[in-house]
């Protein structure tokens, strides 16, 4: 077999993830503190026994 017929590549490319933009590390840690959010208000009308909306004085 000739050189020239190799399929596989001889090294494995470094990728630098991105910082920024939709990626997957982003979109992780948005919907955990979203849900981390969703308790908390839970717990907070279920211990103050009303909405956030009306203990902040807005209905």
């Amino acid at each position: 077999m000739s050189p020239m017929a190799k399929t596989e590549p001889t090294i494995t490319p470094t990728l630098e993830r991105p910082k920024v933009g939709f990626n997957d590390y982003a979109e992780r840690l948005n919907g955990r503190a979203a849900m981390v959010g969703f308790v908390a208000l839970v717990l907070f009308e279920l211990i103050t026994g009303q909405s956030l909306v009306t203990w902040l004085g807005l209905r």
